[in-house]
């Protein structure tokens, strides 16, 4: 699996996300960015596995994403914050996210991968980047492919 172009296909799936009227529109990346303009998504870390299936058949990835919500009023906020959590609905990352999943039989993220999954949230905080403080949490999406592409 060509790892970058899998953080940028997913930026872009959560690009469709439709936030409540007044907010504005959700930046994404693909990558960690030097500075955020909120509200903000991007792929940040990650973990590997090799070798889920014989001669590198399948591998498993897991990507730490980050959404970063401004605080000029922490209630407001976090009701944003709170519906790009939920599991369902239009500002939802989870439901945006794994339509990116392709129609049954189709590969993930316009052919990158077999499969992903957005598997839990954690880490519903106080964050600071670049020298600013926002409200935010991570989600953790599984995606699984190809070893030898």
């Amino acid at each position: 699996m060509q790892i970058s172009a899998i953080r940028e296909a997913i930026a872009d799936a959560a690009r469709a996300v439709v936030l409540p009227e007044g907010v504005g529109r959700l930046t994404c990346s693909g990558y960690v960015p030097d500075a955020v303009t909120a509200p903000h998504f991007f792929v940040a870390e990650y973990e590997q596995v090799f070798d889920r299936a014989m001669s590198r058949g399948l591998d498993e990835l897991t990507f730490t994403s980050r959404v970063l919500v401004g605080r000029a009023d922490d209630r407001a906020a976090q009701r944003i914050l709170d519906a790009m959590l939920s599991g369902s609905g239009p500002a939802s990352l989870k439901q945006t996210i794994e339509l990116a999943r392709g129609a049954p039989g189709e590969y993930a993220l316009g052919g990158l991968a077999h499969d992903l999954h957005v598997m839990r949230v954690q880490g519903y905080r106080w964050y600071e980047h670049a020298g600013t403080t926002y409200v935010g949490a991570e989600l953790m999406i599984k995606v699984i492919g190809e070893g030898n592409a």
